[in-house]
């Protein structure tokens, strides 16, 4: 399954990067139903003049227009940083079957590395995640483009 998680997650970063050629924050995202990519998502909100227009938003959205169906149960999500509290509390109402990240965010994450959105013991699903895949990469990509709007 690592080597899997490591090509999806570089789907993700393909489209984070095309995010950051558009001038967004590049952060990337790909839902994959049965191994197959069924939708894919990156940075819109400058583009689309839309706060929520984050690359999992704009996945999960495609990939529920795809299977006709908002719940997303058997769909795997991989996006290059880890999510934020809206797209955490988006996951969950998706009953998002397996979130996988690369970079930890320490300003907003809300898997773990500020809030504990995913899989806190109050809410009513549970998912598995997996972090890390590709870190580095998607860590540097950030680094370099917030480097160069400095």
């Amino acid at each position: 399954m690592a080597q899997a998680d490591e090509i999806l997650m570089g789907e993700a970063l393909a489209e984070a990067r095309a995010a950051g050629e558009a001038g967004e924050v590049p952060i990337g995202a790909v839902a994959v139903m049965g191994g197959e990519i069924a939708a894919r998502g990156q940075n819109r909100v400058l583009r689309d003049c839309d706060p929520t227009a984050h690359a999992e938003m704009v996945a999960l959205r495609a990939a529920a227009q795809d299977v006709g169906n908002y719940r997303l149960t058997d769909c795997e999500l991989y996006v290059t940083l880890e999510p934020c509290a809206m797209c955490a509390g988006a996951m969950i109402h998706a009953r998002l079957g397996r979130l996988v990240y690369a970079a930890a965010d320490p300003k907003a994450g809300a898997a773990g590395s500020v809030l504990e959105v995913l899989n806190h013991p109050r809410l009513n699903h549970i998912m598995a995640v997996t972090a890390g895949i590709l870190a580095d990469e998607s860590a540097d990509l950030l680094r370099a483009f917030f480097r160069e709007r400095r």
